[in-house]
Parts: C-alpha cells; structure tokens; sequence
C-alpha cells in the first residue's frame, strides 16, 4: 500500500510539476504551555485556566500561505483583540506583533514585517537551508499523500514562543532537589518571571510535505522540501494545513511588504534583546523593592 501511496505521488508530481502554481494554504498554530513548568504547581486549577483563556490568543492562531511556484507571502488571519494576558510573558508576547513574510525561494530572499513596542521594523535576511532528512514514512492528509522530513533549526534567542522552564528537566535528580527548585523558581517569580525560562539554541523540527503541490514552500520560514509542507511541528507549535485552494480566482497579490525601518535579522534581534533587557530591569525595580530579598547583583 505505501509503495502505491509513493507512486502516485510521484505520478501526480510529474504531472504538475512543470506548470505554474498557485495556491493558499489555511494553517492552525497550536502552542502547549506546561503550566506546572512555569512555576504553575503553586496554582489553582481554577487559576491554571484562567491564564490559559488569556494567553489563547497567542497560544492558537490561523494563518494563510498565499503561494505560487517560487514565491510566497504568509500573513495571520485577522482577528478581534481578545485583550489577552497582561504582565509577565503576556505582556512580553503583546508587545510584538509579527506582519507579513514575504519568500522568494528563487532568489533565496526573506523579507518581514514586524510591530516591537509600537515601532515598525522590515526584517530582511535569508530563507533558512535547513538539512532535511527525508523518511519513507508517509501518511495521509486530507487529500494529500504527504511525507515526513525532519532537520535542527537554531532558534532566535528572542522568540519566546520556544520558551521552557530553565533548569533541568523533569525526571532528574531527587525529589528533594526537585522541591527545592521549585521552592527558589517560586520565589523568583515575584521578581522577574523571566528568570524563570530560557530559550533553546537549537530544536528538531518534524515536517510532513507533499509532492503532489510541487513547490518547495511551507508556513512561515519553511522550505526546501519536494512538495507543500501541510503539517510541522517545531518545540511546542504544531502548524497544520486545514484547508488548500489550489488556483483560486481572487488571491492576495504575491509581493515584497514596505512597511517600516529596514533592518537586518541580526540588528533587530540586537533591537529587541536591548528592550527586552530594559524591561527585565525595570520589572526587578519595581518587584526588589520591599519583596525582601537581598543579595542579588
């Protein structure tokens, strides 16, 4: 059965593939959050949800991959302000809001829109060459023959959506040495949460593709696959291909975005680390003052 699911696949691929595409492809971004990680044991169920209905908006989104042969533009669906969490990492997360990305798989070209702090950057760089590692698993989706590839992307020191409980993981060391580190990560808490997360340098990223849409596109920063990416998951984020309009009459117009202060990819990151440091000291300010905790340089 598989080896007739491969065939037709590359039947369909050989078909197609020397035409002009076009197409939009509809996403659902699904982020978990382990509360219990992030300092949540200290909670009540009730409280738990509470956060959780806050941060939806950030949490789970929809997006739409307007694309053709060789280029692409990824926007999100536009949706009413839920006026999700506040403080903390809520507030870290609402201070930036991501625009338009625009790829251009023939001559390598990333160009974004993003919103930091009220201040509009146009963040241009290279499409990532990540080394897929291409499987003979396939499964079906939706219409589609689709197949697994997986590859380690590095990760934006910035890009707090990776974001995990720093320190070790679950499952080491005693219980004792367990209790004891949540006990100090609670403590911190009222300090500066961030203190409370890292960033990993580096994730695995699982893709499922199909060569039946011959382009080498995905959502987001995706690429570089035999066929349409409709299914990745990358740390915590599952994005998957609810629904594909192959040629459809009215589409956005494919083109690069304008809108803001040009920066490379690196000086933004500079950008935001900048504030987002401020922002950390500014918060342990506040929080320092009468939370009696001395010692800390």
């Amino acid at each position: 059965m598989k080896t007739l699911l491969i065939a037709l696949a590359v039947f369909f691929t050989i078909n197609i593939s020397a035409q002009n595409i076009s197409g939009q492809a509809f996403y659902e971004s699904k982020t978990t959050m382990d509360m219990d990680g992030f300092g949540g044991r200290e909670m009540s169920e009730d409280m738990k949800k509470t956060i959780a209905d806050r941060m939806k908006s950030y949490l789970e989104k929809t997006y739409i991959l307007t694309f053709n042969n060789n280029e692409s533009i990824y926007k999100e669906e536009e949706k009413l302000d839920t006026n999700a969490g506040r403080g903390g990492f809520g507030m870290m997360m609402s201070s930036y809001t991501p625009g338009a990305q625009y790829k251009n798989l023939e001559t390598n070209q990333l160009i974004e829109e993003n919103e930091f702090f009220g201040k509009e950057f146009l963040v241009t760089d290279e499409v990532p060459q990540l080394e897929w590692v291409m499987s003979k698993e396939s499964k079906q989706i939706g219409q589609y023959v689709a197949f697994k590839a997986t590859a380690v992307k590095a990760v934006d020191p910035n890009d707090f959506s990776m974001a995990r409980p720093r320190g070790p993981r679950g499952g080491r060391g005693d219980n004792n040495a367990k209790e004891e580190k949540n006990d100090s990560l609670t403590k911190k808490e009222s300090d500066d949460p961030m203190d409370n997360i890292e960033v990993p340098k580096e994730v695995t990223v699982t893709a499922w593709y199909t060569p039946m849409i011959p382009v080498k596109n995905g959502p987001g920063e995706y690429a570089g696959l035999p066929g349409l990416i409709l299914e990745l998951n990358a740390h915590r984020t599952t994005l998957l291909c609810s629904k594909i309009i192959m040629n459809p009459k009215d589409t956005d117009k494919i083109e690069a975005p304008t809108k803001g202060k040009e920066v490379t990819r690196e000086e933004y990151q500079k950008i935001v680390k900048e504030k987002t440091d401020e922002m950390r000291e500014n918060f342990r300010g506040r929080g320092g003052r009468g939370g009696g905790r001395g010692g800390r340089g």
